[in-house]
């Protein structure tokens, strides 16, 4: 009988106690950054996981490109509309099988 995937995990996981969490803490670091699961347990129950902190990843700020963009009169004449339909139309002709 094969054990869910949830057991499975919960089964790989190192438990320890909230004494030997703090008197070990830097091996219990070094354990996660290797990819191990730990758990902190505290009267017998888990209470806390120790988990890798994932990267923040910086949201993007707005008008940082101001100035950069230069848009030229003309830029969205039906001419320059027309021009750019044309390349596309030849590229859709060389790719049609």
């Amino acid at each position: 009988m094969q054990r869910p995937q949830w057991l499975a995990k919960l089964a790989k996981m190192k438990y320890v106690n909230t004494h030997e969490a703090k008197t070990k803490l830097s091996k219990l670091i070094a354990a996660v950054r290797a990819g191990e699961e730990i758990v902190i347990c505290q009267a017998g129950k888990p209470v806390v996981r120790l988990a890798p902190l994932e990267p923040i990843r910086k949201k993007p700020r707005l008008g940082t490109g101001k100035g950069r963009v230069i848009l030229r009169p003309g830029w969205d004449s039906p001419e320059v509309d027309a021009e750019i339909e044309a390349m596309f139309d030849v590229l859709k002709e060389t790719t049609d099988c």
